[in-house]
């Protein structure tokens, strides 16, 4: 379905047409129609099914056919963190571009002077207000905060919200708010805590459940079985040669990134660490960087397993296996992302291959086992033991010791992303989704100023 056989206000239209926004993805083509109608909605759906666009352009119709004769906030969007919350304010001055609804995005962690800018677009009544809930917690008990005449409450990724302990904090604040409002809530999850938020705050809502929990098919999977010393050798043979495209290494520990990051460097790479250690104004310059192509190998920890759209990372590298299966989908949806190919390879050393075998299990499917390159030496054999007390099954692939060369190179079919060989292509649907941290970045269109404290 496309943008324009929707009744969108016509600079709302002008806006998706600047951005080349033609089709719908299915999560959008399901819930717009139902928030245009007014109805509340539980929406089952994860980041890079292109879910932001699917509550903020009907909201945006709705704001600017309404108007704000009283100046006041008229829509709550709720987030889990500041980088989610960045990246929504980005896509909102995206998609209003051409309209006069002003936003402002208040999350902690910022100086003083944050802080005041963003008192005074809650004062000021900015349309759209994007909020981590500590943060508007926090102003709220300053008092001076007007939100009656909220008329659209959103949670995006609640199940994380939850996950993070911020239910007290969503009751709080949906006190706050009218009674009568729409209220729209996305996560990537339904469990019974999900289930029993929505039963609080939403009034017959309708529910729409996007098929997930698989990776994109256009994300080419491998794994490399080794021994946990091997991990460095493998780093080192996969970037032999610089390559042009984008990559993200994702590692379970920070002491590891800041490890890996060194390396890299010492090899003559354009490497840098994102992690929980960096100051917010450190993480937003590294995000930029790489944005940017300044640097073109990202190691982080899962902080940017979520949320931030980047679209032409071509190679996603798991150094650690990730802890359950969802993280995983989440970690390699970085890559393939707006219809593009990309890889991703994960390192399973030897007490991670039954927490391999899972996520295996839970995407239905056999990821294949590259040779170690020679300099590595021999492999373990590929033997998860499961809860039983067995071994993996017999039609579970195993990786015996082998040789062999692996290059991370770039490729003039693949436009200078990573090419990486024995790989086969997924057959699993589309996806991705959770953990402690996200970061955010990219704008979606030339910025525009809106009333004092947009962008706060």
């Amino acid at each position: 379905m496309r943008f324009d056989e929707l009744d969108l206000h016509e600079d709302v239209m002008q806006g998706l047409d600047a951005m080349n926004f033609k089709e719908m993805t299915p999560v959008q083509e399901q819930t717009i129609p139902v928030i245009l109608e007014g109805k509340d909605i539980i929406g089952c759906a994860q980041t890079g099914t292109g879910k932001t666009a699917a509550y903020s352009l009907p909201l945006l119709d709705r704001l600017v056919r309404e108007g704000n004769p009283e100046n006041a906030v008229r829509a709550v969007i709720m987030v889990p963190t500041r980088e989610l919350a960045q990246q929504i304010g980005m896509q909102f001055d995206g998609f209003g571009y051409f309209l006069p609804v002003s936003t402002a995005v208040i999350y902690g962690g910022g100086d003083g002077p944050g802080w005041e800018q963003q008192k005074r677009a809650l004062q000021l009544g900015s349309d759209v207000i994007i909020a981590t809930p500590g943060r508007l917690i926090a102003h709220l008990s300053t008092g001076g905060v007007n939100l009656s005449h909220v008329a659209y409450f959103i949670l995006d990724e609640a199940d994380r919200m939850l996950d993070m302990g911020f239910s007290a904090d969503i009751m709080q604040i949906a006190s706050y708010l009218p009674k009568q409002r729409q209220t729209i809530m996305f996560s990537a999850t339904l469990p019974p805590k999900i289930r029993e938020l929505a039963r609080k705050i939403l009034q017959n809502p309708v529910e729409v459940n996007i098929a997930v929990s698989k990776p994109n098919e256009a994300i080419r999977q491998s794994a490399f079985i080794c021994y946990e010393h091997q991990k460095p050798i493998l780093i080192k043979s996969l970037f032999k040669q610089p390559g042009t495209g984008k990559c993200i290494i994702f590692s379970s520990s920070k002491q590891k990134v800041k490890n890996l990051t060194y390396t890299l460097k010492k090899q003559g790479l354009n490497a840098a660490a994102m992690h929980s250690d960096l100051t917010q104004e450190q993480r937003e310059e590294v995000m930029l960087d790489f944005k940017n192509g300044k640097i073109n190998l990202l190691v982080a920890t899962d902080i940017v397993a979520r949320g931030i759209d980047i679209e032409d990372i071509g190679l996603v590298v798991n150094y650690d296996v990730p802890h359950d299966p969802e993280d995983y989908i989440h970690r390699i949806g970085r890559t393939a992302r707006a219809d593009a190919d990309g890889a991703a390879i994960t390192f399973v050393s030897e007490e991670d291959q039954t927490r391999f075998y899972l996520i295996e299990r839970f995407i239905d499917r056999d990821i294949e086992k590259n040779p170690l390159p020679e300099e590595a030496g021999e492999a373990p054999e590929y033997a998860p033991k499961l809860r039983k007390g067995k071994k993996g099954s017999g039609n579970r692939r195993r990786n015996h010791p082998g040789k062999g060369g692996h290059r991370y190179a770039s490729s003039r079919k693949t436009g200078g992303k990573p090419s990486v060989p024995h790989k086969k292509k997924s057959t699993a649907p589309h996806t991705e989704s959770s953990r402690r941290e996200v970061a955010a970045s990219r704008p979606t269109a030339p910025q525009k100023k809106g009333k004092e404290g947009e962008g706060a």
